[in-house]
């Protein structure tokens, strides 16, 4: 039977929350120029690949973390207008950086005349761009834009900053997409189905409370960091989330959103090694990634667990995901919510049916997840798990304890789960019930397609 975690993350978020934005739209009209094609597919490009490194180099250099977001995406307006007329330049990062450093000195200039920081930060320029024989705005080809002692640092600077505790969950998610991943604000709005506006509101309040609360642009201490990492990884389990099973609208998976988050957690992985809990994230997403390509059929449709062809399964993937669960593993420490839940999806991608699945490991799995992380949705996974592993019975007792109590109301998962078992237990009449409540309550067309389709088979 299908699982509530069967296609995604295999429990609940430990730090529950969910995702002036100018927009790397600026990759669209309003430069005031002519702007080709090529030159939008450039800028675009070398910010997706490099933002992070962009935004925190010029954060470190400028010490204002809302003021390196804002003159990164002037640099990127003059580059759409200026790559048109000459092509892109040799060093395009490195011509970004210097715009947006020129930009920087603008900045201080209107906010004081003759302010010293003003005075230092143009004659470096200055006596940069003599060294370099260059003009205004350009880069040597073989002048490295950013020091490479620096670039570890200064990108998990960026993470901690825009996952800083004094903001909301959603303003982190919001931030941490806008400056770290080089998402639009378009990008953002279409991910989470909210109107672009409400992006560019959440990210302005969001950039105006890290001045307000005067965030340095700098790694926590030692002594905060381990508490400040929770919110990094809360953020991006959010986001690798609603990329994994979309909450609402007509598809069922985002692979853009899920990759992303893939992606910040390698670059966690690789700048804080020591720390098991990031490995256990990644391994989580690894894995369940690695069942994107059966999840869906040819027209969007969504596949279950069960009727899934394993051998679409990207076995790559599970070997990556296998391996930093052993790294999270190995660190002695034991596993937390991330790598428990990593292990309950190792569980799944190693077994060679649904039938041949070691059930009882994964009940005692959530058992432990319940203990570290408690939540509803945890139990209602592990109900599903008892009634592979020892029958619906079992399981019903525990999803009418959550009903009883309310746990999760206006959710269509535990309806969706309660109508199953009840089909397996016969009661067709009250199972037919849930899985049509369950179906009013599902915001995801793909989702309540299936639902329908059941609670129909019933008829």
């Amino acid at each position: 039977m299908p699982t509530t975690d069967d296609d995604g993350p295999a429990g609940t978020d430990p730090g529950t929350g969910t995702g002036t934005g100018g927009s790397t739209g600026g990759l669209g009209p309003g430069t005031g120029a002519a702007v080709t094609e090529p030159a939008r597919r450039a800028v675009a490009a070398v910010w997706r690949i490099e933002s992070a490194r962009i935004v925190g180099a010029l954060a470190r250099y400028t010490g204002d973390f809302a003021l390196a977001e804002d003159v990164a995406q002037e640099a990127l307006a003059e580059a759409l207008v200026a790559w048109s007329r000459g092509g892109p330049p040799a060093n395009p990062v490195g011509w970004l950086l210097t715009t947006a450093r020129r930009r920087a000195i603008d900045a201080f200039r209107r906010r004081a005349a003759l302010d010293e920081r003003y005075a230092l930060l143009a004659n470096q320029l200055a006596e940069g761009e003599a060294d370099a024989g260059a003009a205004p705005g350009s880069a040597r080809p073989d002048e490295l834009p950013w020091d490479p002692d620096r670039i570890d640092d200064d990108v998990l600077a960026l993470v901690f900053t825009a996952c800083h505790p004094v903001l909301s969950p959603e303003a982190r998610v919001a931030l941490t997409l806008r400056v770290v991943s080089g998402l639009s604000s378009e990008e953002i709005a279409r991910a989470f189905l909210v109107p672009v506006p409400t992006v560019q509101a959440r990210i302005t309040r969001a950039k105006k409370t890290v001045a307000a609360a005067r965030v340095p642009f700098e790694l926590p201490p030692a002594e905060e960091r381990r508490a400040r990492l929770g919110a990094v990884l809360s953020v991006l389990y959010v986001v690798f989330t609603e990329g994994s099973t979309a909450t609402t609208g007509e598809d069922l998976l985002r692979p853009d959103l899920a990759h992303e988050a893939l992606r910040l957690a390698r670059t966690l992985t690789a700048l804080l090694p020591a720390e098991p809990e990031p490995h256990g994230l990644l391994a989580l997403f690894e894995l369940t990634a690695a069942r994107f390509p059966a999840r869906t059929g040819p027209d969007g449709e969504a596949v279950l667990l069960e009727d899934q062809d394993r051998t679409r399964w990207d076995r790559s993937a599970i070997r990556r995901g296998l391996a930093a669960l052993g790294r999270a593993t190995s660190a002695g420490r034991g596993l937390g919510p991330y790598g428990l839940q990593a292990a309950i999806a190792a569980c799944h991608a190693v077994a060679p049916s649904t039938a041949e699945t070691d059930w009882e490991r994964i009940v005692l799995l959530y058992e432990a997840l319940g203990r570290v992380a408690p939540s509803p949705v945890v139990e209602l996974n592990r109900a599903v798990a008892v009634a592979m592993a020892s029958g619906p019975a079992e399981a019903l007792a525990i999803v009418d304890e959550l009903l009883a109590a309310d746990r999760l109301p206006g959710s269509h998962l535990l309806p969706g789960v309660r109508g199953e078992l009840l089909t397996r237990l016969g009661r067709t009449t009250e199972a037919r019930t849930e899985l049509e409540l369950a179906a009013r309550l599902c915001r995801n067309a793909r989702e309540r397609a299936v639902l329908l389709r059941k609670a129909a088979a019933l008829g």
